[in-house]
């Protein structure tokens, strides 16, 4: 059964994140806020925790088209297959932010999840809780959006988040009410950035 772990949105308590690390290193699956919406998600190096992250989303580990959350760009370029300047200066003016950027994948992705992925889906939220585990884990988290089964609108209370999810999942943390807007997605694998889902963020591509 998870706990219900509350963490200040803005000066995470370093005990506390080292306790959502520790789970996520036992194969561990998380629920935490974003600058946007709650996510569930666990340590993308760990295949015990994808798998088990994949029983709970009903999909099977080929179909996965989860985010990463990275910590900062430096990440970003390890799980992306070419990062060009003009592209680095947008992602640099963009992130931390409200956005999911859309990127070929890198030959180091299909060996990590065990399938074949040609794209892959970067976040670096700003969001002091999930950049904080993610810089302590020293791994990116595989995450998706939190949503009732069988609902189209996102969770928001903690509380209500834990009443129907603690039992499937490894730790809830609480950072507050989360948002009802998903991020922005923004597609980079061809020349031209394109939008294909306008949420949170505002994207200006200054190519």
């Amino acid at each position: 059964m998870a706990e219900l772990l509350s963490i200040h949105q803005q000066t995470p308590e370093p005990r506390k994140i080292s306790k959502a690390v520790d789970i996520l290193n036992r194969d561990g699956i998380i629920i935490y806020p974003t600058d946007t919406v709650y996510g569930i998600g666990c340590d993308l190096f760990n295949r015990k925790a994808v798998e088990k992250l994949c029983q709970f989303l009903q999909i099977k580990p080929h179909r996965l088209n989860l985010s990463f959350i990275c910590n900062d760009l430096s990440h970003i370029s390890d799980f992306v297959k070419r990062l060009e300047t003009p592209v680095f200066k947008i992602l640099k003016k963009s992130l931390p932010g409200p956005f999911t950027f859309i990127f070929q994948a890198s030959s180091k992705v299909p060996k990590i999840l065990g399938a074949e992925k040609k794209t892959v889906g970067i976040r670096v939220p700003r969001h002091n809780i999930p950049l904080s585990i993610v810089k302590h884990l020293e791994h990116p988290l595989i995450s998706a959006s939190l949503k009732n089964f069988g609902e189209e609108e996102y969770m928001t209370n903690p509380e209500e988040i834990f009443k129907i999810f603690h039992k499937r999942v490894d730790l809830i943390i609480d950072g507050g009410n989360g948002g009802i807007v998903p991020s922005t997605v923004v597609d980079f694998t061809s020349e031209v950035p394109s939008i294909i889902r306008q949420g949170a963020g505002n994207f200006e591509p200054y190519l």
